[in-house]
């Protein structure tokens, strides 16, 4: 899951058209009679103007929901209590969708946009989406080492090896989530962050435990806070969360380990509740425009992988590793796959030992 530097408290989950709220009796009778199609989305993740954009071009109304995690998602499809048009979500939930048999295809030969989309992009969903034909990529990221300059050494953060050093005892800051936690432990043992052996994970366990007691805390949310008043030297986080960590710290970098990482992927599908293909796909084509993916960039300000957007930044953007990182750390990093529910239970299993481990 894609970690939103927003508090989770601010994620109001609620439905919206943007064009009723006139009042007028008259103009809500009109808005009724009018095509529309419903979008679910993370929270705080879509720049309002670029809806009421769509909505003034199109004439098509949207109805507009968001959520917090993807497992929050993934309940509110499946009551089938509201039938979506277009949901946006991470790689993993996706591929469980895709497996259930819940994702319509996407016809992109009808785009206008769909150029625009970095291939090299468009190849890492193929790890869940295979065939290509189920998914658009929206925003894209690494999971990293953030540090604090004044206290780590840049040489030091080029491996995971430094969450495991003593000198920084109650100086780290690990991901409260099963699998970004144990993807640094994996990464060390030159294990692929999706394997399912149970000697490969017991051994990372092992990592775990050892470490536990340099560790500050297990954080989600907070982390970037606790970085930015420099309670921690070293943390676990999600590039987004990173870059606006430092944009508030100057003393705070980034670093994604040689040893190899997790590059998270959040898409947009369409799923077999749609009730409007077509509204769908002209909303899908819409994101890939550059003013729009432009707009959404500027709000969000995570990775983006429409070329327009960063081929329109200054040098410096272009440069920086945070917000588009190279294709040699791509190459080195992997996108989460869905577990089956035995090997989720694993994990989950081995996550309770560790956190029980006094």
């Amino acid at each position: 899951m894609k970690k939103r530097i927003i508090s989770v408290m601010l994620i109001a989950a609620m439905t919206f058209s943007l064009f009723s709220a006139c009042g007028k009796q008259e103009n809500e009778n009109a808005s009724s009679s009018r095509e529309t199609i419903t979008v679910l989305n993370y929270g705080k993740y879509l720049d309002e103007d670029a809806l009421r954009t769509f909505e003034e071009e199109t004439g098509i109304t949207v109805k507009y929901e968001e959520y917090e995690s993807p497992e929050e998602m993934y309940t509110k499809y499946k009551s089938g209590s509201i039938d979506y048009d277009v949901i946006c979500t991470s790689e993993y939930m996706i591929e469980r969708l895709i497996q259930e048999n819940e994702v319509n295809e996407i016809n992109f030969s009808a785009f206008q946009n769909y150029d625009n989309v970095d291939p090299t992009i468009i190849d890492f969903c193929g790890s869940f989406d295979p065939e290509h034909k189920y998914t658009l990529p929206y925003f894209y990221g690494t999971v990293g080492i953030l540090y604090n300059k004044t206290m780590v050494d840049e040489s030091e953060v080029q491996s995971w090896d430094v969450l495991w050093d003593k000198k920084y005892k109650n100086e780290i800051i690990q991901e409260n989530s099963v699998r970004d936690a144990f993807m640094p432990a994996l990464s060390k043992l030159g294990y692929s962050i999706n394997t399912t052996d149970p000697s490969e994970l017991r051994e990372a366990l092992d990592l775990l435990i050892e470490q536990k007691p340099l560790v500050y805390a297990y954080m989600v949310d907070e982390t970037g806070d606790e970085m930015i008043a420099g309670n921690a030297a070293l943390a676990v986080l999600y590039s987004g969360e990173a870059a606006y960590a430092m944009d508030f710290n100057d003393d705070l970098a980034y670093s994604v380990p040689k040893e190899g990482s997790n590059i998270w992927i959040d898409a947009w599908f369409i799923p077999k509740s749609c009730t409007n293909q077509s509204g769908a796909q002209k909303f899908l084509d819409f994101l890939c425009r550059d003013d729009i993916a432009m707009l959404n960039f500027d709000y969000v300000y995570y990775t983006s992988p429409m070329l327009s957007v960063l081929q329109d930044q200054d040098e410096d953007v272009r440069n920086d590793e945070v917000i588009n990182p190279s294709k040699e750390t791509l190459e080195r990093c992997e996108v989460y796959k869905a577990l089956s529910e035995k090997d989720s239970t694993y994990y989950s299993n081995l996550w309770q030992e560790l956190k029980s481990t006094q």
